[in-house]
């Protein structure tokens, strides 16, 4: 019986082991892919490894990451330790209210932590940027110092100091000497805890940092149009310095304990003091690096930093860059997730030079008064830019926007599994033909999934009628009841690569990777009209470098910026020559790259908020019908 219950143990040991494990044994695997796919190896490559060092972005992410982390672990360590023996020598009344108010931030939600930091910051009107990443972290890091010191100097004896300092040492040579030593295992534990809580921050580090400083937990979350493999590259640089720390951590002491040399010990004692030492030398070092301005420069923006707003994993590899080394300006880019968190902070009076949201965005922008009319005059790319995408109804003769990617919304279909004769005829009602229930991907978002139903149905996407509204919320919802769809954001990208599903709605940048990836996939949109959208460039009122803001549009839409965005993100650009020119070479036979057609029910949304909220309504209900149906 014993026996059996040891077995059973050990397998579950196992099984916990393998289910902690195993993801990261996949990502390591999948750092060496040759292609992109996050789900499929295709052969050993070392390219997103050197694509990780040439990418200056990521590596400037994982700077901003190790300083903040090192230097809110050091601040943190040695406030904390210091509040420790403080409060050791309190009242009880006073050491158990402190440790009350210490147990605050550890109890509540980070969320909450992260709004009352950034209230805090702007209340007192501190511009967010590095120096408010950094106080969010060492504010949340201390608590966990405090309580790693606390049990250590709970086991000391009360008169150690007392009794070093009768044997002459001053009070800090006591402390340095005598008490930080046998404490010294609490004191490690809470800088380790300290750096793996800041190194792995996202929520407090999203709300109190800006002026284009980010995080790596930031990057990788801003990355919402698709996940860089080079992430599982330096993730696994990151697993593989973890895992020699944790060794040197376990081993070293070991091998401490066998050495009982004089001077070894007399070495160990001073050791704590020389660490301390370095780590702040190197802190004051990077952190000099780091603010250190540019050299003068004679380029005429030379000592002027734009500041861009835009969606993530959204901007070519040296895009940012190249504009830099031509007009001797600083760029800083902060990434969005969706564009009503664009809204949020460009309404609340975030500073921006460039917007780069969507055509309902730009038209909500223009009502409010957010952004400002374009210098025609300054504007010198409009020439360039296909007619397709010119002069749309959100901004008739491009008053107030240049477009910066365009494309459409249809279906991505698997060739092999679904019939081209169903989609000509069923257009988007194929996603309720039960020839493919259980094998579609419908798109989380209310916008995409009515304009499909609205189409469907035969109406504009843009109506306001409540009745065809309606009818489009029940043509959702016998779709979740009936074909077992699977609601998804970008996994479609990497699911339809592998060919997972028959088919699903995608937007045509995503399709063009997918069928990048895989020929024996195809693009299709339907007759009945489907979603034109547009991304384009604005200036927000808040502008403070206006001319230096319609240099960086007529240069992104140049034709070697505009080439070397397109290709790199796989989105169509409006720049007729680069759309020519890609569709021919690195997209030739992908129709999803290059979505012209002359198609009388094609549409660009409208911004109308009260629609807006109505199928926002209709489609949490369409959501958790779709669960119910599952769950059945």
């Amino acid at each position: 019986m014993k026996k059996e219950k040891r077995s059973f143990l050990k397998i579950l040991m196992g099984l916990m082991l393998l289910f902690f494990y195993l993801p990261i044994g996949f990502m390591i695997v999948f750092s060496f892919n040759s292609s992109k796919s996050l789900t499929h190896f295709t052969g050993f490559s070392m390219q997103w490894y050197t694509k990780m060092l040439s990418d200056a972005s990521m590596m400037e992410s994982l700077y901003i990451t190790i300083l903040v982390a090192v230097i809110a672990t050091v601040i943190s360590t040695v406030v904390g330790t210091i509040s420790a023996i403080g409060l050791s020598k309190s009242k009880k009344v006073v050491h158990d209210l402190i440790m009350q108010i210490n147990d605050f931030p550890l109890m509540n939600p980070e969320i909450v932590t992260a709004i009352g930091l950034m209230l805090f910051f702007i209340t007192f009107n501190i511009e967010k940027g590095f120096a408010t990443l950094l106080l969010a972290h060492i504010a949340f890091c201390i608590p966990y110092v405090i309580l790693s010191v606390m049990p250590k100097i709970r086991s000391l004896d009360p008169n150690l100091a007392d009794a070093a300092m009768d044997l002459g040492c001053t009070p800090w040579m006591a402390l340095i000497k005598v008490i930080v030593p046998q404490i010294m295992p609490g004191i490690v534990s809470g800088a380790l805890i300290a750096f793996t809580m800041s190194f792995d921050d996202f929520i407090i580090s999203y709300f109190v940092t800006g002026k284009g400083i980010k995080n790596l937990s930031i990057m990788v979350y801003t990355m919402s149009k698709r996940v860089n493999p080079s992430i599982n590259a330096i993730s696994t640089l990151i697993v593989i310095f973890i895992t020699i720390v944790l060794i040197l951590v376990n081993v070293v002491p070991v091998i401490r304990e066998k050495r009982k040399v004089q001077t070894t010990e007399l070495k160990e004692k001073n050791k704590a003091p020389r660490i301390i030492a370095g780590i702040v030398a190197a802190c004051v070092c990077m952190g000099l690096v780091f603010v250190q301005k540019t050299t003068s420069s004679t380029k005429k923006y030379a000592g002027q930093t734009l500041h861009v707003y835009n969606a993530g994993e959204y901007t070519g590899e040296n895009l940012l860059s190249n504009f830099e080394k031509q007009t001797g300006c600083k760029v800083v880019m902060d990434l969005f997730d969706s564009n009503e968190q664009m809204y949020i902070k460009v309404a609340n009076g975030e500073a921006y030079d460039v917007l780069i949201p969507s055509d309902y965005m730009i038209e909500r922008l223009k009502q409010e008064k957010l952004i400002q009319p374009l210098d025609q005059d300054k504007i010198t790319c409009l020439e360039d830019i296909n007619d397709s995408v010119k002069n749309l109804s959100y901004d008739p003769n491009n008053e107030y926007s240049v477009p910066y990617f365009w494309g459409s919304v249809g279906i991505v279909y698997d060739k092999t599994k679904v019939s081209e004769k169903d989609l000509k005829e069923q257009g988007f009602n194929i996603f309720l033909n039960q020839k493919y229930k259980g094998d579609i991907y419908l798109y989380d978002s209310e916008r995409d999934s009515f304009m499909m139903a609205l189409k469907a149905l035969g109406y504009s996407m843009n109506t306001d009628n409540e009745k065809e509204l309606a009818e489009a919320y029940n043509w959702l919802l016998e779709c979740v009841n009936t074909m077992s769809p699977e609601i998804v954001t970008d996994e479609i990208i990497d699911n339809m690569a592998q060919a997972r599903k028959a088919l699903g709605l995608i937007y045509s940048g995503d399709a063009t990777y997918v069928m990048s990836e895989n020929e024996n996939i195809g693009y299709y949109m339907p007759n009945k009209g489907t979603n034109i959208w547009c991304d384009a460039m604005v200036i927000p009122q808040s502008s403070k470098h206006v001319d230096l803001a319609h240099e960086f549009i007529n240069y992104v839409s140049s034709y070697e910026a505009a080439y070397g965005n397109s290709s790199y993100v796989g989105y169509t650009s409006p720049n007729t020559e680069v759309m020519n020119d890609l569709a021919q070479n690195d997209f030739k036979g992908i129709n999803a790259y290059n979505p012209i057609r002359t198609n009388k029910y094609d549409e660009v949304f409208n911004y109308n908020a009260e629609t807006r909220k109505i199928m926002a309504n209709y489609w949490a209900k369409v959501k958790i019908a779709a669960s119910n149906a599952k769950s059945e």
